[in-house]
């Protein structure tokens, strides 16, 4: 019986790896160069988390959750997003003492039971970044900043970046009122998911991908009209400050974002090329989650990248990325022979050299063709003349060029070739 993986489960395959690798490495040098540590969260969180967090009448909370109870009778689920969970932590862990500001930034699998489509599965990995202490808009512009600037250390051009401003518990409520008394006239033409948002959270109706929902919206009243002064005046200073850095932006108001527990400042990082799932990265500020969740009043603002999504871009992109070959392969032809390879092999990839041999111990012809397919540089020929004499064949594979060095020396040798 042929068992296959789940639907929505892919494998990354070895000819894939160095992408992601790419991709890892490039954010964990941007992030860290900006002053973000890592943090390392689990994949399975009490239930509640996620209901509290990201807000019991999303489709995240509503559909999408694989939650379960486990055998003590706990209601447990594999997180579909990193934020509450970094919150979690910051708040069980007292990371908010002593008071100030606070980088930090994870990266791994997420899951959501929705359906499978390009760049979007049941597993799906993030890379997100999340800041706690500091209330300023300069902070907004930061992590913008530092989000583009890793991509444009991966050489993802053509991206737009758009802005909105959610407002506070202050302002927010006028706007849901205003919002709902203008679908009302239309709401028999919401899709049922819709129908059920108006009258539980109407701003979500704005992030349905419906085309009747769309239309119904199209001339909704903006929420940018009902901002309070203090929302208006961070908002306005987050664009000034974007505009001194000269980095394009988009004012879109119908970004509202899937998640309940965003204010104020909310972006996406939009790549036209992906089709009507298109965005790439997103976040904004979440100034109230942190004492929802039980910790001190803390603002707070963060972001997540889709992974699946960035690796096609840097295929669309026609970047090539090398699986790491060996830098030395050893033909080996007799039992002793093969014990010496054996322990050369050992040195040499003690000295952090990427070293391989044949395991098969065929002809040296034979042994010569699987050494020019792995695309190796250098090659060690040893059978019993060479033994006897107590010199290693070197063979150079670009030139076809041979030198002769003592057994003692072929790694020491090898190394100051590839150093």
């Amino acid at each position: 019986m042929l068992i296959q993986s789940i639907k929505g489960f892919n494998d990354i395959l070895p000819d894939e790896s160095p992408k992601w690798h790419f991709i890892e490495r490039t954010a964990r040098e941007v992030f860290e160069t900006y002053g973000f540590r890592e943090i390392r969260i689990p994949i399975l969180e009490k239930t509640a988390l996620f209901a509290r967090s990201i807000g019991e009448t999303t489709d995240i909370v509503e559909k999408e959750m694989y939650s379960f109870v486990d055998r003590g009778g706990e209601q447990v689920t594999i997180r579909p997003e990193g934020t509450a969970s970094v919150v979690r932590a910051f708040v069980q862990h007292n990371l908010y003492s002593p008071p100030g500001l606070l980088k930090l930034y994870y990266m791994g699998p997420m899951f959501r039971h929705e359906r499978p489509q390009a760049g979007r599965y049941r597993q799906f990995y993030q890379i997100g970044a999340e800041a706690f202490g500091i209330p300023a808009p300069s902070l907004d512009v930061e992590i913008i900043t530092m989000l583009m600037e890793f991509f444009e250390k991966l050489g993802v051009i053509n991206l737009a970046l758009q802005l909105n401003s959610l407002g506070c518990l202050d302002c927010r409520p006028q706007f849901k009122e205003s919002l709902r008394n203008y679908l009302g006239s239309c709401q028999n033409k919401l899709c049922t998911d819709c129908q059920k948002r108006l009258s539980q959270n109407p701003l979500r109706v704005m992030d349905c991908k419906n085309e009747a929902c769309r239309e119904c919206t199209s001339g909704a009243p903006s929420l940018i009209a009902f901002l309070c002064a203090p929302c208006k005046d961070h908002f306005q200073e987050v664009q000034e400050l974007l505009g001194a850095l000269k980095m394009p932006y988009q004012v879109n108001i119908r970004l509202v974002r899937g998640l309940d527990y965003y204010t104020r400042t909310t972006f996406e990082i939009i790549a036209p090329g992906l089709g009507t799932q298109n965005a790439v990265a997103g976040g904004g500020r979440y100034d109230g989650l942190v004492e929802e969740l039980g910790g001190p009043p803390t603002p707070a603002i963060g972001f997540a990248i889709g992974v699946e999504r960035l690796t096609s871009l840097l295929d669309n992109g026609g970047r090539s990325f090398k699986l790491p070959t060996p830098q030395v392969f050893i033909a080996a032809l007799g039992e002793t022979a093969e014990s010496e390879a054996f322990q050369i092999l050992y040195k040499l990839r003690k000295e952090g050299i990427r070293a391989e041999k044949d395991y098969d111990n065929p002809s040296l012809k034979s042994q010569l063709r699987k050494a020019n397919r792995s695309g190796a540089p250098w090659v060690i020929i040893l059978g019993e003349e060479e033994l006897q004499t107590g010199r290693a064949i070197i063979k150079e594979m670009a030139t076809g060029h041979q030198t002769q060095v003592n057994l003692t020396e072929v790694v020491t040798w090898l190394r100051d070739k590839l150093t």
